[in-house]
C-alpha cells in the first residue's frame, strides 16, 4: 500500500509537471501583444525556458525593472476553440453514458459546471482577482503564504506574481524515499530525515488550511493538487494556481464541521443527518435505508483511542459507495475538499504509513468548537457531549478533549527516540494538559462554549464525572492550583521578601509545561492568576447550578464532599511543605545545602 500510494503521487505530479511547453519566441510574442510594448520596459530578465508547464500556460522566471522576482504566467495560443472542443466532447460522452446507465441524473451537468470553470481560466485577470482575494480573506492565518499579484503586469494572457521560493512536495517525497544512482543513495540518512519532517509538517499544514478554508472563510482553493503547494524557509504552506476558487454556504460549512465529529464518534445516523443539511442527500431519499448502508458499510471501521483507526480515502470510498447507489449530489465544495484531503493523505502515506490523516484534523474541529460562540456550534457540541436528558457522555468529552488538546500530526520518522518529531507529551501528561486547558478557558473569553455547555448539562452528570475514577486527572490538577493558591497566600503572609525558589517553581510548573504555566526560571510568581477561577462570578454561578442539582442525590454529594476534603487536606500539606522548602533555602542555604538533598517530591 505504501509503495503504490507513494507511486501514484509521483506519477500525477510527473503527469502535471511534463505537458510539454511551446517555444519561448511564440510566450513573447504573446506577452507583447498583451503589453502593447517592449518587454524591456516592464522586465530586467526573462528565463530562456519556462520554470512550469500546465495545460493552460507556463510560467517563467522573471525580475521587474524596479528588481522584484516574479513568475509570469503565459497562456498558450489558440487555447479557446481546444478548450471549447473538448468540453463538447465530453458532454456528448456524458450523455451517451446517462442512456446507457439509464442514470435520472444529468451528467452533463458537470461538463457545463467545469466548460464555465475552464472558460472561465482562459482570462487571466480573474485569476488575479481571485488571488487577491483569497489572499486578503487568508491572511490573518500566519501559516499559509500566498504570492502577491502585479496587477499593472497582469493581462488577459499574462499573469505576474510574486516569485515563491519553496520546496513541492514532490521534491521532498523524493528526497524522502532515497533516490539512488546505481547502489549509491544521492542523500544521506539525515538529510531523508530533515525531508521527510518538512514533508509532514506540509501535509499538517495543509490539513489545517484546508479545514480554515472549510470551516472559517468558506473559499476554497479549486485545485489543491501537490503541484500547487510549497513548503517554503519560514515553515509556511505556499499556494499556486487560483484559476478557480468556490465559495461555500455558511450552513455548509457548519454541517460538513458536524459531519468530521459524527465520523470520529461514530455516529452515522447523525452523519447522515449533516449530509441532508449539505444539500448532499437528495429530497425523497430514504434516510432510514441510507442510514443503515452507512453503519453496514462503516460499521467495520475500527477506532484507535478514539480515533478512526483507518485511511481517509478507505472512509470516503465507503461513502462515496452508498453515495452513489443513493444518487446523491455532491456539492463543487464536497469534491474539493475530499480530493485536498484525500491528496494531502497519500503524500504523508508514502512518507509515514502510521499518518491518521483524522488525527491530524480533530484538534482544529475541536478548538473551533470550544472557542467560538455562535447557537450552530453550540448545538453541534451539546449534541455530541451531552445525551437527550442534558446527561454529560463522559466518554465523549474524554476523547474530545484529549485529542482536541494535542497535537499528533507529526510523528517518530525514525525507529530512534532522538529524531522524534511528535511535539505531543505521553499519555499521562496528556490528561494533565487537558485538565490545564479546560481550567485555564473557563474564565476567559474564548470560555463562553464551555460555560454554556456547563449551564445547559446536568449538574449531577458533572459532579459524577469530577467524583469517577476517569475524573481523576481534573482532580489533581484542581489540587495543583489550589497548592499554587495557598503557597502565594502563605509567602505574602509568612515569607516577605521571599520568591518562589528552584524547587517549588518545579513543583508549581508539575502538570502543564513551564512554558503553559508561565513559569520561567527568572520568574518570582507564575504569570497566570489562578484565583480569578475562584474570584470569576459567572463560575461562581455555574457552581451554584451545578451543586443544586446535584444535591437532590445524597450519596453522590456525601462523596463529593470527601473528594473535595481529599483535595484540600493534600494541598495544603504540599503548600506547607513548599513554604518549609522555600524558607529553608531562603535562611539556611548559606549554611549548608542539605534542604535541598533533603526536599520530598511532590
Amino acid at each position: 500500500m505504501k509503495l503504490l500510494t507513494k507511486y501514484t503521487v509521483t506519477a500525477l505530479s510527473e503527469l502535471h509537471d511534463q505537458i510539454p511547453p511551446f517555444p519561448r519566441t511564440v510566450a513573447m510574442k504573446i506577452m507583447e501583444e498583451e503589453f502593447g510594448c517592449p518587454l524591456e520596459s516592464f522586465f530586467s530578465y526573462i528565463s530562456e525556458e519556462p520554470i512550469a508547464a500546465a495545460s493552460f500556460g507556463q510560467v517563467y522566471f522573471a525580475r521587474t525593472t524596479d528588481g522584484n522576482n516574479v513568475a509570469v504566467k503565459v497562456q498558450r495560443p489558440n487555447l479557446h476553440h481546444v478548450v471549447v472542443r473538448d468540453i463538447y466532447i465530453l458532454r456528448l460522452g456524458l450523455g451517451l453514458l446517462q442512456k446507457i446507465a439509464k442514470r435520472k441524473s444529468d451528467p452533463r451537468l458537470y461538463a457545463d459546471e467545469l466548460g464555465k470553470g475552464f472558460v472561465g481560466e482562459l482570462d487571466y485577470t480573474l485569476e488575479a482577482a481571485n488571488a487577491s482575494k483569497f489572499l486578503e480573506v487568508h491572511s490573518s492565518f500566519t501559516f499559509m503564504n500566498v504570492p502577491k499579484v502585479f496587477p499593472h503586469l497582469t493581462r488577459k494572457r499574462v499573469l505576474t506574481m510574486e516569485w515563491m521560493v519553496g520546496e513541492s512536495p514532490t521534491d521532498l517525497l523524493s528526497v524522502t524515499a532515497g533516490n539512488s544512482v546505481g547502489n549509491v543513495s544521492e542523500y544521506s540518512e539525515r538529510q531523508k530525515l530533515d525531508a521527510k519532517r518538512r514533508l509532514l509538517d506540509l501535509v499538517s499544514k495543509g490539513i489545517e488550511s484546508t479545514l480554515v478554508q472549510l470551516l472559517e472563510t468558506g473559499l476554497l482553493h479549486a485545485d489543491p493538487h501537490p503541484g500547487n503547494l510549497r513548503y517554503t524557509s519560514s515553515g509556511q504552506i505556499g499556494f499556486l494556481d487560483f484559476g478557480l476558487l468556490c465559495q461555500m454556504e455558511k450552513r455548509h460549512q457548519l454541517a460538513m464541521l458536524a459531519s468530521i465529529i459524527h465520523i470520529v464518534n461514530g455516529d452515522w445516523a447523525s452523519l447522515v443527518r449533516a449530509l441532508v443539511d449539505m444539500d448532499v442527500v437528495r429530497p425523497g431519499t430514504n434516510i432510514r435505508l441510507v442510514t443503515l448502508e452507512l453503519e453496514q458499510a462503516l460499521g467495520e471501521v475500527e477506532f484507535k483511542e478514539g480515533i478512526p483507526d483507518v485511511k481517509f480515502s478507505r472512509v470516503l470510498g465507503k461513502i462515496w459507495t452508498v453515495a452513489l447507489k443513493h444518487h446523491f449530489r455532491m456539492p463543487p465544495y464536497y469534491t474539493l475538499v475530499l480530493r485536498s484531503l484525500a491528496s494531502l493523505e497519500g503524500l504523508a502515506i508514502a512518507a509515514d504509513t502510521n499518518f491518521k490523516t483524522f488525527e491530524a484534523a480533530y484538534p482544529y474541529v475541536v478548538r473551533k468548537l470550544l472557542t467560538e460562540n455562535s447557537a450552530a456550534t453550540r448545538n453541534i457540541l451539546h449534541s455530541v457531549l451531552l445525551n437527550q436528558r442534558k446527561e454529560f457522555q463522559w466518554q465523549r468529552l474524554s476523547l474530545f478533549l484529549r485529542v482536541g488538546a494535542t497535537r499528533k500530526a507529526l510523528r517518530l520518522v525514525a525507529s530512534n527516540s532522538e529524531t522524534s518529531l511528535d511535539h505531543s507529551t505521553s499519555k499521562a501528561t496528556d490528561t494533565i494538559d487537558i485538565a490545564y486547558l479546560v481550567l485555564r478557558l473557563l474564565p476567559s473569553k474564548d470560555g463562553v462554549a464551555i460555560r454554556r455547555l456547563l449551564m445547559t448539562a446536568d449538574g449531577a452528570s458533572l459532579i459524577k464525572a469530577m467524583v469517577s475514577k476517569e475524573g481523576e486527572f481534573f482532580r489533581e490538577q484542581l489540587c495543583k492550583i489550589i497548592v499554587g493558591i495557598l503557597y502565594q497566600w502563605m509567602i505574602k503572609l509568612f515569607g516577605q521578601g521571599i520568591t518562589i525558589t528552584q524547587y517549588s517553581r518545579m513543583v508549581l510548573a508539575n502538570g502543564p509545561s513551564s512554558k503553559e504555566s508561565g513559569l520561567s526560571p527568572r520568574s518570582s510568581l507564575p504569570t497566570y492568576d489562578y484565583n480569578s477561577i475562584f474570584r470569576d462570578r459567572r463560575l461562581r454561578v455555574i457552581f451554584s447550578k451545578v451543586l443544586k442539582s446535584a444535591s437532590r442525590d445524597k450519596i453522590l454529594m456525601l462523596r463529593f464532599s470527601w473528594a473535595s476534603l481529599k483535595i484540600i487536606i493534600t494541598a495544603s500539606t504540599l503548600a506547607c511543605h513548599q513554604l518549609v522548602v522555600s524558607l529553608s533555602e531562603a535562611y539556611l542555604s548559606k549554611i549548608f545545602d542539605a534542604p535541598k538533598r533533603y526536599a520530598v517530591s511532590a
